[in-house]
């Protein structure tokens, strides 16, 4: 077929070519959207929640579009288990991983880039700080990058990936081919910087999927530290089938592992400051059943696929929803019921808005602007040596600066033309500014979900865009019988945009009782009265 007509392509020849080639019986909500899409020419983002198959999406816009199709993924190892299935069809397609540590599979790649031969080229962002794979990607002249797991471009993100950053000049010196970017956890700011940091074009935006009937969602307040840590310490004992305790340090995921290996629970903790090794081996015994609960920090998640977890609960609130959307997602995935429980004190807080208010001084700014002008290094190894801060320092800094559009990342870092070192801090300071008050307005969500009187899951939808209303039956609030107050008129509808006098322009999140929540580019989230927005004329919409 020609690439004018797979590009005509509807849902019922997507739908066909799912059956046929992937053995679907049907597609999930956002995959034929997202694909079609794709095949339109555009930049898609597609964010779908965890296990509905965003896999597939580039595998068909693949499939469809024939020639190379450069897959860049942090978890490699996983998406070649994924991608084998199509090699070993009838009618199979190449998938050949760009690894140095892959002999064999690296030449295949290269033939494949080179010879420009249809198939999928998997290679994680770290191959990018390499001259050479970025020569012999700007020769393949791809029809489609896939970027997975693209919130790892965006600091907001659970896992920031700075390699992910060299993205956006790869893809121009590719030709500038479509780019699909997926993944499961993307907020309004996470999307908003995902489609900045890769540079994409008036993107088609396909969220959906994130609605998982089967989480059964609680919160439960406590006063006190020592009430909180028994009730939690006697949850896990008397829960059934495996499951997942997320800590916010390292100490108490050892101390509470400890704890329930003398009550009798076979547990281990997880954590970033365990080995490699060690990681791997909490894991694979996790994922083998010889452990019923894993402690663990946020290091704990990517990658992990174990359909049977029965539950998940949180020690302490994690610093957004978006954090909590994407560690709750493990359990459940085999669409049976599953518990999701929050042991909440709001004074635990603290440290999170302790973290909000911290970030990236101007000092560290001027030292990595004045390394990137005067030495132009290749890597972050190069800029942290150059300008005497530590690679997380550095990364951070350069982060901002890109942010800022004052630093160009190719195969060197550079200032963009016509910029100075002074004019890059003051960008990104502004930059700065502006970061630490969306990220303190998240924690607020945090508390905000946590003390919702109304359903729990309408509330999560809405945070993610996604219209629901409740109640939904299967949540602490719905079952004790709990309703939000009645919503008042909603002067500007969910969705709309909107203008502050201060807070300058936004997006109206939701409305909740006598309060709606309108997301600030500048600033973030805040929760305002609407009476009072309206009688005083503060917001009006945005023209």
């Amino acid at each position: 077929m020609a690439k004018d007509d797979e590009r005509m392509l509807g849902f019922p020849e997507i739908a066909a070519l799912a059956r046929d080639r992937l053995g679907f019986d049907a597609l999930r909500p956002g995959q034929a959207e997202s694909v079609r899409a794709v095949l339109e020419g555009q930049d898609t983002l597609a964010v779908l929640a965890t296990g509905t198959g965003k896999t597939a999406i580039y595998q068909l816009a693949g499939l469809a579009l024939g020639g190379v199709t450069v897959v860049v993924s942090p978890l490699v190892a996983l998406q070649r288990d994924q991608m084998r299935a199509l090699s070993e069809h009838p009618a199979g397609v190449e998938v050949a991983e760009l690894n140095a540590s892959d002999h064999a599979g690296q030449r295949v790649a290269h033939e494949m880039l080179v010879q420009r031969r249809p198939g999928f080229v998997l290679m994680s962002p770290e191959q990018l700080t390499h001259a050479a794979v970025l020569e012999l990607l700007a020769s393949s002249r791809p029809h489609l990058v896939a970027v997975d797991e693209a919130h790892l471009v965006s600091e907001w993100g659970q896992d920031f990936r700075p390699d992910y950053l060299r993205l956006a000049a790869a893809i121009r010196a590719m030709g500038r081919p479509p780019i699909l970017a997926l993944t499961a956890t993307a907020a309004p700011p996470v999307r908003k910087e995902i489609i900045h940091r890769l540079e994409m074009r008036a993107p088609s935006v396909v969220v959906g999927g994130f609605d998982r009937p089967n989480l059964n969602l609680s919160v439960f307040t406590f006063a006190d530290e020592e009430t909180k840590g028994r009730r939690l310490l006697s949850h896990v004992r008397s829960s059934r089938g495996p499951g997942v305790v997320y800590v916010a340090t390292h100490r108490h995921a050892e101390d509470l592992a400890a704890e329930l290996e003398t009550a009798g629970v076979s547990a281990q903790a997880y954590h970033a400051g365990l080995s490699a090794r060690q990681r791997r081996e909490v894991q694979d015994g996790f994922l083998a059943d010889r452990y019923r609960v894993v402690v663990a920090t946020i290091a704990f998640g990517m990658g992990i696929d174990k359909p049977g977890i029965r539950w998940v609960s949180h020690a302490e609130a994690p610093g957004s929803i978006d954090a909590y959307y994407q560690e709750i997602g493990r359990a459940g995935r085999d669409g049976e019921p599953a518990d999701i429980e929050l042991f909440y004190r709001h004074a635990n807080l603290g440290l999170n808005r302790f973290f909000a208010s911290g970030g990236v001084s101007d000092e560290d700014l001027l030292a990595v602007a004045t390394a990137i002008d005067e030495h132009h290094p290749a890597d972050i190894a190069e800029l942290a040596a150059a300008s005497g801060l530590s690679p997380a320092r550095v990364e951070r800094a350069l982060g901002r600066l890109t942010d800022a559009r004052v630093v160009i990342v190719g195969h060197r870092f550079r200032l963009t033309a016509r910029t100075d070192v002074e004019k890059a801090v003051a960008g990104a300071s502004a930059v700065e500014h502006d970061r630490r008050e969306v990220a303190r307005s998240r924690v607020e969500m945090m508390a905000a979900y946590a003390e919702h009187g109304g359903c729990r899951r309408e509330w999560l939808l809405n945070y993610f865009g996604e219209q629901y209303k409740g109640p939904c039956g299967n949540c602490d609030n719905d079952l004790n019988g709990h309703t939000a107050a009645p919503a008042p008129d909603q002067p500007f509808p969910v969705g709309s945009r909107v203008k502050h006098p201060t807070f300058g322009s936004g997006l109206v999140e939701r409305y909740d009782g006598t309060t709606m929540t309108v997301l600030f580019d500048r600033v973030g989230y805040k929760e305002l009265r609407t009476a009072f927005m309206t009688y005083r004329h503060l917001l009006e919409p945005e023209s």
